[in-house]
């Protein structure tokens, strides 16, 4: 496999990634009744609060994130942060905007557990080939190398911190909150390396061999 074949290989992985990542988080904001993701708290609050929509808020909180980590590395983000950072709030927007509301409590349960399996298997398509992770996720990555601790530890941390900071501005904190502050974390531990051997496979069928990835 050529060069621009693989490269074109791991922006399909990415964009992929990225959309379906998107959609989980949308599955769970339509299964309100559990409450929302964590981030998802930070930009509801911060909707309810300033305006603009959920997505563009997402693409706001991502920015910040991208200049906090950008400054403790000293390094530039990659292209693939970039566009992480502006394409997961697009989506988003898109997809609540496609998904219909769910109005029996049954039916918020299915499609947010549902949405969580997604959302942890989105990051695990998008950060496989390695164009870039999200400012999220990168933000994750840098202090797991920092602190020694496992992908599942840091991303609870992060993730019960950003709620509290989410339900102080008033956004909608409940069970599913914490199952995803805690089962993400649990759930991207297994789908990070899954997803990346997929495209260990898809190039080594092509006669590619994708970058080394550290966990």
């Amino acid at each position: 496999m050529d060069l621009v074949k693989r490269t074109a290989v791991n922006w399909v992985f990415f964009t992929v990634g990225l959309m379906i990542l998107a959609l989980g988080i949308s599955m769970m904001i339509k299964g309100r009744m559990m409450g929302v993701g964590p981030w998802d708290v930070l930009a509801i609050g911060l909707f309810k609060n300033f305006g603009l929509t959920i997505g563009t808020w997402s693409i706001l909180i991502g920015l910040a994130i991208v200049a906090v980590t950008m400054g403790a590395t000293r390094k530039i983000p990659k292209l693939g942060t970039v566009l992480n950072m502006v394409l997961i709030g697009v989506f988003i927007d898109i997809f609540n905007f496609v998904l219909p509301d769910i109005q029996s409590f049954a039916g918020q349960i299915v499609i947010f557990v549902a949405g969580l399996f997604v959302y942890a298997y989105g990051i695990g398509l998008y950060v496989s080939p390695q164009m870039g992770a999200g400012p999220r996720d990168g933000l994750m990555l840098f202090l797991v190398e920092r602190s020694g601790l496992s992908i599942r530890t840091v991303r609870s941390i992060i993730e019960v911190t950003v709620a509290v900071l989410g339900w102080l501005l008033g956004g909608p904190v409940g069970a599913g909150t914490v199952i995803v502050a805690f089962g993400t974390g649990l759930i991207a531990q297994q789908s990070i390396p899954q997803c990346r051997a997929l495209l260990e496979r898809v190039l080594a069928e092509k006669g590619g061999t994708p970058p080394a990835v550290r966990f």
